[in-house]
């Protein structure tokens, strides 16, 4: 992928904060209405649906022979397993809690990076890594309503590996297969994944099909998940992938504050104490050296 421009990086990136976190809340709410998987395979499907429209002109790119299997195993790590554990987890502990233990996810992701990906790890990043996952630990541990399930972190612990292992095997074959079919074809295929699942568990006629479900619906689909996902694999295709992902330690600010207004889940000092800890790991992670040769030529 190319790179892209800092103003187009840093629309993206707010753009994703603010969504992402929103879907947390959003999804809670709509489990009022439908049963868990059959929610994850129709939001992730219609998602798919929706970026097959921007896709279908470029099938010359497509190259599915050749390139089946990444979709594959790409939709198996970032929707069955991400969205899949997700949705069904969110049943068990309050939505805010449950994203910001999901969210250790960043830091994951710059250990898989550094292993797979060759990318630098260097003291003040693992450092960055690090405070990164104590504001998410601090923010957890903080006066949330609510039985904390054991089943439920597990799940949390689970769609967090998925997100992880997905986004460096799709940074990994970034040059192998088109961006845009990619993210669809993952859609597609987790979405259909889930839904025959679902279809086995639960019960389509238990769906309740009202004015809140299908705005809620329809919200995910467009803006979580078509162009969430485009957004993410947008920005970890044209840079460092743990750079991404640590500025992803705000969505469960976003997350746990939405929580709070919709929901009514408690904030606590842990929330401001948190937000300090995430701002310094996003600094610390991004703090670029210039090489020694670079710096010496400065000097003359």
């Amino acid at each position: 992928m190319e790179k892209i421009s800092r103003t187009r990086t840093v629309f993206l990136l707010v753009f994703l904060v603010i969504v992402w976190g929103v879907n947390w809340p959003l999804s809670k709410m709509a489990l009022h209405y439908t049963p868990p998987l059959l929610f994850a395979g129709v939001r992730t499907f219609l998602g798919g649906l929706i970026l097959l429209i921007f896709a279908l002109p470029r099938y010359k790119k497509l190259h599915l022979k050749e390139n089946w299997h990444f979709y594959i195993v790409s939709a198996f790590l970032n929707i069955v397993m991400f969205y899949g554990l997700q949705t069904v987890g969110l049943g068990y502990m309050p939505a805010g809690l449950f994203s910001a233990i999901v969210f250790i996810e960043p830091v994951l992701l710059g250990i898989f990076s550094w292993i797979w990906l060759g990318e630098s790890m260097y003291g003040l990043k693992i450092i960055g890594l690090i405070l990164g996952f104590a504001g998410v630990a601090t923010i957890s541990s903080g006066g949330f309503t609510g039985a904390i399930s054991v089943f439920g972190i597990i799940l949390a612990l689970g769609s967090a590996l998925g997100w992880g292992l997905g986004t460096v095997y799709v940074k990994k074959i970034g040059k192998r297969v088109d961006s845009l079919w990619m993210v669809t074809l993952q859609l597609l295929i987790g979405g259909i994944f889930l839904s025959c699942v679902g279809s086995s568990f639960e019960s389509w006629s238990s769906i309740e099909w009202k004015t809140p479900f299908i705005t809620n619906l329809l919200f995910i689909s467009i803006f979580v998940i078509a162009f969430g996902w485009l957004a993410f694999f947008t920005l970890v295709g044209s840079g460092e992938a743990s750079k991404v992902g640590s500025f992803t330690f705000l969505i469960p600010l976003i997350a746990i504050i939405c929580s709070s207004f919709l929901l009514h889940e408690s904030i606590t000092i842990n929330l401001v104490i948190g937000l300090l800890f995430i701002v310094l790991s996003i600094g610390l992670v991004n703090i670029k050296f210039k090489p020694k040769k670079e710096e010496e030529q400065n000097e003359f």
